[in-house]
């Protein structure tokens, strides 16, 4: 069976201001042909499918157009949602679009129910699993403390006992929407720490095989059988140098696998670039960005006038702009934003608290602090849910 792995498609999201729509519809009609050409026999969908819980229309209209183009190709479907998407909204007529072959697996109760599709060789259990925001699933699935691999791992137990009683030979795909430990971020995704741990170990998904994931935004291999498809389209500088692929997959009769990235339109490139105005004014070697979307850092002394302006006479398609003196970190002139960069909320608590007395919160008041902010995250969960 020919299956097509693609995630992350953030629907209605903008890039730094760009209107993004444009270059998401030309994926979806890449993504049609892909599938009509390369004979294609399922294609998964492994979550954001939009980039937030109550989509702008145009987007809606888009994934509307999106379900039917795949339909009319009559190759199934099947597609979960991920920790962006409102799972209540994206399942709304799931069982009606199901029979156009659109498979829409939303319910984390489900996890353990399959789309069970043939191919010459026998049965292939699709078992999907939405993003399991783990305070609001834990009761679920019976897990004394809420974390991304409790519930995970109580998910997968339901997967292996459904396909322990099926057919011997019955081959297996997990969609799943989480982060898997050794697989490389970006500055895109958003957050989902609980209880100090984001990630969970890939033998989560043993006895699978081929696990689809999607939340990370690069393309990667954790394991041959446990892939990151990344997000069709860059969303943040940081993925400058990420290819934009999905994954075609061959899954053979005994669940051998071959896979091939196929790569995906690209709208623009994208560059960082870093130095004195003055240089990146002049350097030739700059040259071939001045088409791109750009990521400009000064690192002049002083602030320059009128940087964006003179910026964009060369690259005119500048979209950030950032100042970096070249200072010494212990500078009192470092900003704000400079020495919070890449620490995490429980970081900067733990910062403070040992700036306004002294000396740094001891392990029962970061587990204090930890619960605290687990707790906001859970009810801005609710919250986005019931909206």
């Amino acid at each position: 069976m020919r299956l097509l792995h693609t995630s992350d498609w953030h629907l209605g999201r903008a890039f730094h201001r760009v209107n993004m729509l444009g270059a998401q519809a030309e994926f979806i009609g890449h993504l049609v042909t892909t599938v009509r050409e390369r004979e294609v026999d399922a294609v998964v969908v492994s979550g954001d499918v939009y980039d937030r819980a109550v989509p702008p229309l145009a987007a809606v209209e888009l994934f509307d157009d999106a379900l039917h183009r795949l339909a009319g190709l009559g190759v199934p479907t099947v597609m979960i949602s991920g920790n962006h998407d409102s799972a209540r909204r994206l399942g709304v007529g799931a069982g009606l679009i199901g029979r156009a072959g659109i498979h829409l697996r939303t319910d984390p109760a489900a996890a353990g129910t399959p789309v069970v599709l043939a191919d010459a060789h026998g049965d292939v259990a699709f078992y999907g699993l939405p993003y399991l925001e783990p305070a609001l699933v834990k009761d679920e699935f019976g897990v004394r403390k809420a974390g991304h691999e409790s519930v995970l791992a109580a998910a997968m137990d339901r997967v292996r006992a459904d396909l322990a009683a099926r057919a011997r030979g019955t081959r297996s795909v997990v969609l799943a929407h989480a982060f898997v430990t050794g697989g490389e971020p970006s500055d895109s995704e958003r957050d989902i720490t609980v209880g100090g741990v984001s990630s969970v170990p890939a033998g989560v998904f043993d006895g699978v095989d081929y696990t689809a994931l999607g939340h990370l935004h690069g393309c990667q291999t954790i394991t041959e059988r446990v892939r990151y498809s990344g997000s069709p389209l860059p969303y943040s500088f940081s993925e400058s140098e990420h290819r934009k692929t999905m994954w075609l997959v061959d899954l053979g009769a005994d669940g051998e696998l071959d896979a091939e990235r196929i790569d995906c339109p690209v709208p623009r490139a994208l560059a960082r670039v870093r130095g004195p105005l003055e240089e990146l004014l002049a350097d030739p070697d700059l040259t071939r960005h001045e088409g791109a979307w750009v990521e400009a850092t000064l690192t002049d002394a002083a602030r320059p006038a009128d940087p964006m302006a003179r910026l964009t006479q060369r690259f005119p398609h500048t979209l950030s702009l950032a100042f970096a003196p070249e200072r010494a970190p212990d500078d009192p002139d470092v900003s704000y934003a400079r020495r919070l960069a890449d620490r995490s909320d429980q970081e900067i608590a733990e910062d403070f608290v040992a700036h306004v007395r002294g000396a740094g919160p001891d392990a029962r008041e970061q587990g204090v602090l930890r619960d605290a902010f687990d707790a906001v995250r859970a009810d801005d969960a609710v919250r986005e849910v019931a909206r």
